[in-house]
């Protein structure tokens, strides 16, 4: 067959909806993107080597907040959604996206042994009338580096010819419902034209909105400038709130007052750290790839270094707002309000408060938490349940830390049970403003 051929075969498989999807990666990208497809009346076969999440999702049940269990189960029984833990039900797929985590290594320096894994696990079931799509986020040239030479190695394969390799980046939001998978446009790049083409084709059958863009790298340089872009201005607004502070200023004010501007202005906001699975890791691939180039990516680097000590900056606050009332941090009873990295969501990855928790306990702090979303924290460094009774925890604690500024929360009965808050996300609103109780970042 000539390239063509394999083109056309495809991208008809993907109109009439007879193109089989793997899935490799079932978390928080490949669950939602799974179900997309799924959707859109293709058959989908999610891979994940996490048994208890192929167990569930095949009994119907979700394990992701903004996966409906009824979407999940409904899609199940209809026969176009299932899970398996065998690599070789790649064998039957004619479309294989590649959703696995790339987190940083303790060095800082990325893993991308989650890539190479799957790539690995891949290679020996792709076949002639494949296209591959990597989405998880990583550093320029990953696709055309780590994953196009473990195709190439299988016999009789021609990428752009008869096996068609992209890369698109995810841009998973958890807690959106304005903007989700379905619809916030999908940037995708390819090694070669034809690649692009299938890709997207294949893409634009399931998802509203597909941006085609020329390479691998462009589309993953996108993806690194979103977060880039994010991190940095997170990283100014921290160091003001830290400027503020010595100028006894209202950072909070001095926001809002900003954000007025109908022009040239975009609001940020200050808080306890960076969270989640792209912003405080992804510029670090840049920065660790620009390394190897001998260039450093000096706003990366500043911005990583300022987002990473705000947790102990709000130790440091915890601190003086006990000491202004008389108590010494070791020994004070202090819980913490929200674990997760942003409100309304069970994520966990990466929050601040994993890191501010550690710091109050190794001060001596008596450290309990409280969050509706994740009953247990398994830190290196510590196991807690969430508190049962709030209100009574929040009465009975010397100093009540709000990390997460989670809606389901009675701010108001909050504020009157508590003897002391320090509002690390102005959560409290004007109700904190100047009030005697309440510290604000």
């Amino acid at each position: 067959m000539t390239t063509e051929s394999y083109q056309q075969q495809l991208i008809e498989k993907f109109k009439t909806r007879t193109a089989k999807v793997a899935i490799l990666g079932m978390g928080y990208v490949g669950l939602p993107l799974a179900v997309v497809f799924a959707e859109a009346g293709f058959e989908v076969t999610g891979i994940d080597l996490v048994e208890s999440k192929v167990a569930a999702l095949n009994r119907g049940e979700s394990y992701i907040l903004d996966v409906p269990q009824e979407q999940v189960k409904r899609l199940v029984e209809q026969g176009r959604l299932k899970a398996t833990t065998e690599y070789a039900a790649l064998q039957a797929a004619d479309a294989v996206s590649i959703c696995v985590p790339t987190p940083l290594r303790k060095t800082g320096d990325p893993d991308l042994s989650f890539i190479v894994s799957a790539a690995e696990g891949l290679a020996p079931y792709a076949h002639a009338g494949m296209v591959i799509v990597l989405e998880s986020s990583t550093y320029p040239g990953t696709t055309r580096e780590l994953v196009l030479p473990a195709l190439c190695a299988r016999p009789g394969l021609a990428i752009g010819e008869n096996i068609f390799l992209a890369f698109s980046p995810e841009r998973v939001d958890p807690g959106r419902k304005d903007w989700t998978t379905y619809n916030t446009p999908k940037v995708l790049g390819g090694i070669t034209p034809h690649c692009t083409e299938v890709a997207a084709a294949w893409y634009g059958e399931a998802l509203q909105t597909v941006v085609p863009v020329s390479s691998t790298e462009v589309a993953e340089m996108a993806k690194l400038l979103e977060n880039t872009f994010r991190m940095i201005n997170i990283g100014l607004v921290n160091e003001l709130a830290i400027m503020c502070n010595r100028l006894k200023v209202d950072v909070w004010e001095v926001i809002e007052a900003a954000a007025t501007k109908p022009f040239g202005f975009m609001k940020f906001t200050p808080g306890p750290g960076l969270g989640g699975h792209c912003i405080p890791i992804d510029p670090l691939y840049l920065s660790w790839k620009l390394k190897s180039l001998n260039y450093t990516a000096r706003f990366i680097e500043l911005a990583s270094e300022i987002n990473t000590n705000m947790p102990r900056f709000v130790v440091g606050k915890v601190q003086d707002a006990l000491n202004d009332h008389h108590k010494p941090l070791r020994d004070s009873k202090v819980l913490v309000l929200g674990a997760a990295y942003k409100p309304d969501v069970d994520d966990l990855r990466e929050s601040p408060a994993l890191d501010v928790i550690h710091l109050l306990r190794e001060k001596g702090a008596l450290v309990r938490y409280h969050d509706p979303y994740i009953p247990v924290i398994d830190h290196n460094e510590y196991h807690l349940e969430t508190v049962d009774d709030l209100l009574g925890a929040v009465g009975e604690a010397d100093c009540v830390v709000i990390i997460t500024n989670h809606s389901v929360y009675d701010y108001p009965a909050i504020l009157e049970r508590a003897k002391l808050i320090v509002d690390t996300r102005n959560a409290l609103g004007k109700q904190g403003r100047n009030h005697p109780k309440v510290v604000r970042l």
